[in-house]
This record gives C-alpha cells, structure tokens and sequence, in this order.
C-alpha cells in the first residue's frame, strides 16, 4: 500500500538535490516532445495549438495589425467552407467524424505543434488540394520524429529522475543510455506499439482512458532496463497498475492546485516547480510499484 503524501515528500527531496538539472530536462522534454504542454505557453500555444486559427484568434496579437486582418478573413472563410461541407453529411455520419477527430486528436496531443494531419484532411474538404499535401508531409515527418526521438525522449527522462534519485546533481548525460545501439530501437519500437494499442483502445471511448494508466509503467520500465522485451514490459506495466490505476488517477489529480497557479503564471511556475515535482513523483510510484511486484514474485 502507498500514500501520496510519502511519494511526494520523497520527490521533493529528489528535487531539491537536483533542482537546475532537473529543471532543464523537464524543459527539454516539453521543448522536444511536447510532454507537460502548458509549461512552454509563451513559445507554443498550450493545449489548443493544434487549431491553425488559435493564434489568429488572439485579440492582443491581431489588433492594428492589417495583415493578420486579412488571414483571419481568410480562415474564416475556410471555417465557412467547411461548415458548408459538413451540412451535407447527415448526424450519424457527423458523429463518426467527430469520433474520429478525437481520437486521432487524443492520439497526437502531445505533439500538437508539429502533426496537422486533422488540418490536412480539412483542407482536403475545402479542396484546397496543396495545402493538404503539404500538411501531410509535414505530418509523415512529424511521425518519423516522434518515433524516433520523441518517444525515446520520453524514456530518457524517466532515466534521468530514475538516477536522481540515488545521486545528487545527476547529469543529464545519463539519458544518453537509452540512444545507445541496441537499446534505442527497442524502446522506440515498443514505444510505438504502446501508442497504436492506446488508439485502438481510444476507438472504445472509455477503454483507452483504462488502457492509458495499464500502460504507465511502461516507459519507466524501459528507463530501468532498455533492453526487455516489448511483451515482458507490457505485461510488467499491467501487473504493477493492477489495483493501482484509480489510486493513480487521484494522485493525478493531487496536482490540481498546482496547474491552477501554474497557468496563472503562464507557465512559469511549471517550468520552475511543477514538472520536475510531477516527474520525481510519478518516478516514487514506479519505484514503490516495481518493489511491490517483486515482492509478490518472491513470496509465490
């Protein structure tokens, strides 16, 4: 049994030993992969950037401003194209757009900034053929990049609070072990298989929100040991979250406060504070899960 307060303490602790470093790589993350969106929302749009108007839409940015003027006239006229093209479909067709959109939303939130494949398909709509295929260009490469930098990415800052927590100021150099050769395609692979069975999962609505937390041990176990197979980590994840992906969802949820002040600051407070917390705390409950698991494994 585990008790946030403990994990929290224990993550404060690592924090505190290793506060710049870890600053920097909880920024490096929201840089490169998009995780902990709302921190970086003075250099990407936060959690509505995936609308191409979001900018556009800015009062304080589009006044006296003549030429944003015009693109805002511009994309309001394509929102009416598409409206337009919308009123031919019937509501159960509609509904099954939408569902679409949100999963394929879901399934990309995180890296908002660079995949337009909704976009694409939009402009498709409106026949504006050239702009979808240059979006789904942009898209194929964003694909390529979060599969083999993202992702890794993601696990190479578990590596790093991993480390943190025995030594005080970790270098950042330690995440460097999960590009190494043999390690790197592994965890990009099963990275990979994660993120489909999610948005298999998501078409089910309620099914990929479960799956989501049955899955969250997985890159910390790919942190700890890079080279284990796909399968073994999907089932280790699911052992370790069984009983423990409610309990998980209310430590979630613990941080609400946190978020508030953060986006009262912009996102400052994240950038300084928050992230790291989050990060080390979720690291105390792999650590408290796996040590759980092993324990099982020897009583059996």
């Amino acid at each position: 049994m585990w008790k946030r307060k403990e994990l929290k303490e224990k993550a404060k602790q690592v924090v505190k030993i290793n506060y710049w470093t870890a600053i920097i790589v909880c920024f490096l993350l929201a840089l490169f992969t998009g995780e902990f969106g709302t921190s970086i929302i003075l250099i990407w749009q936060g959690e509505d950037s995936i609308d191409p108007n979001y900018v556009l839409k800015q009062e304080e940015i589009i006044a006296d401003n003549q030429q944003a003027e015009e693109k805002l006239n511009e994309v309001e006229e394509q929102e009416q194209k598409i409206n337009e093209k919308r009123s031919e479909f019937n509501n159960f067709q509609l509904g099954i757009i939408e569902i679409i959109k949100m999963n394929v939303n879901n399934l990309i939130k995180s890296e908002k900034y660079v995949f337009r494949f909704w976009d694409a398909i939009e402009s498709f709509e409106i026949k504006e053929t050239g702009l979808g295929i240059a979006l789904i260009i942009i898209a194929i490469i964003a694909v390529i990049y979060i599969i083999l930098i993202a992702e890794a990415l993601r696990v190479a800052g578990r590596k790093y609070f991993l480390e943190a927590r025995n030594i005080e100021n970790t270098k950042i150099a330690v995440m460097g072990e999960i590009f190494k050769k043999g390690n790197w395609k592994n965890v990009a692979i099963t990275m990979l298989l994660k993120n489909i069975y999610n948005l298999l999962w998501y078409l089910t609505i309620i099914g990929g929100f479960i799956k989501s937390y049955e899955y969250r041990m997985i890159p910390y176990i790919l942190a700890d040991n890079p080279k284990i197979d796909r399968k073994e980590a999907f089932k280790l994840s699911k052992k370790m979250m069984k009983g423990n992906k409610w309990k998980t969802f209310v430590l979630d949820l613990s941080f609400i406060l946190w978020n508030i002040l953060s986006l009262i600051t912009f996102g400052i407070l994240n950038i300084l504070y928050v992230n790291p917390y989050k990060a080390a705390t979720v690291t105390e409950l792999y650590i408290t899960l796996r040590q759980n698991v092993n324990k099982e494994n020897i009583t059996e």
